[in-house]
C-alpha cells in the first residue's frame, strides 16, 4: 500500500511540473482559432505554422544564437575560474578561508535590481552596453559564487594522496588539478556547468537591461518582446518557449546521473 502511495504521490507531483511546459507545447501545435477557443481545445491539429512564424517573422533562431553564444561563454569562463578557486579554497591553506566562502555565499544573495545600476554605469562607461561581453561578465560574477562552493565542496572530499603522489613526480599545482583532479571531480565539474549554462540560459533581468538592440538580444528578452499589430502572437510565444526549454529538459535528462552524482558528493561520509 505504501509503494503505490509512493507512486501515486511521485506521478502527481511529476506532473504538476511538467504541466507548464506541456501546455505551451500542447498551445504551440494548436491553428489561432484552437488557442483562443472556449472551451479549450485540448487536442491539438498539430500544425507546425507557430514555429514557422516564429522562426520566420520574428527571428526566433537569432535569439537562440545569441543565448548560445553567452551561455556557453559564461560557462566555459565560470567553470575554469570555479575549478581554480575552489581547488585553492579546498586544499591549499588561506587565511579567512571561512570569511572567503561566506562571502561568496552573501554575494550570491544580492538582488539583481540593487546591483542594476552600478553594473549599467560601468558597462556604460567601457561602452560594453549592447554586446556580449557586456552580459557575459556580469554573468560570470553572478554564477561564480555557485560555481565554487560546489566544486570546493567536490574537491574537498577527494582523497588527497593521488595529488600528494602527483607532486612526488614533479607535477605543479596546475598539472595535478587538471590531469588529477579534474578527471576525478568530473560529476562535480558536469553539474556545476549545468547549472550555470542553465542559469545564464534562462537569465533576463540583466539581459533586457543590458541589451537594448535586437542584434545582441537573448532568447528570453526576445520571446518577450514578441507583439503582434492586432493580437498577441501566443502561438508563436508558445513555439518560442518550447524552443527555448527543450535544449535544457534534454541536457538534465541527458546528464542526470552525473548532476545527481554531483550534488549529492559529500553528503553521505563513511
Amino acid at each position: 500500500m505504501k509503494k503505490i502511495l509512493f507512486h501515486i504521490t511521485t506521478f502527481t507531483v511529476v506532473l504538476l511540473s511538467l504541466f507548464p511546459f506541456l501546455w505551451f507545447v500542447n498551445t504551440s501545435l494548436k491553428t489561432p482559432m484552437e488557442i483562443t477557443a472556449i472551451p479549450p481545445v485540448l487536442i491539438p491539429s498539430g500544425t507546425l505554422n507557430s514555429y514557422q512564424s516564429a522562426i520566420e517573422t520574428y527571428n526566433l533562431l537569432h535569439f537562440v544564437k545569441n543565448s548560445f553564444i553567452v551561455a556557453g561563454i559564461t560557462t566555459i569562463i565560470t567553470i575554469l575560474i570555479s575549478i581554480i578557486t575552489g581547488y585553492a579554497l579546498s586544499r591549499l591553506r588561506i587565511k579567512y578561508k571561512g570569511l572567503i566562502m561566506g562571502s561568496l555565499l552573501v554575494v550570491s544573495m544580492f538582488p539583481q535590481i540593487s546591483i542594476a545600476g552600478p553594473v549599467w554605469r560601468i558597462l556604460q562607461t567601457l561602452g560594453w552596453l549592447n554586446s556580449y561581453k557586456g552580459l557575459i561578465i556580469p554573468y560570470v560574477t553572478l554564477t561564480l559564487p555557485l560555481g565554487v562552493w560546489i566544486l570546493a565542496s567536490f574537491f574537498k572530499d577527494l582523497p588527497p594522496d593521488l595529488e600528494a603522489s602527483a607532486r612526488i613526480d614533479g607535477c605543479s599545482h596546475f598539472q595535478t588539478l587538471f590531469r588529477i583532479v579534474v578527471p576525478l571531480a568530473a560529476p562535480g565539474v558536469f553539474t556545476a556547468a549545468i547549472l550555470v549554462f542553465i542559469y545564464a540560459w534562462n537569465e533576463f533581468f540583466f539581459a533586457l537591461l543590458i541589451m537594448t538592440q535586437q542584434d545582441y538580444q537573448t532568447l528570453p528578452v526576445g520571446i518577450a518582446l514578441f507583439q503582434g499589430q492586432y493580437r498577441m502572437p501566443w502561438g508563436e510565444i508558445a513555439a518560442a518557449s518550447t524552443v527555448s526549454t527543450v535544449p535544457l529538459v534534454l541536457m538534465v535528462f541527458i546528464f542526470q546521473k552525473r548532476i545527481i552524482s554531483g550534488l549529492t558528493a559529500g553528503a553521505i561520509k563513511g
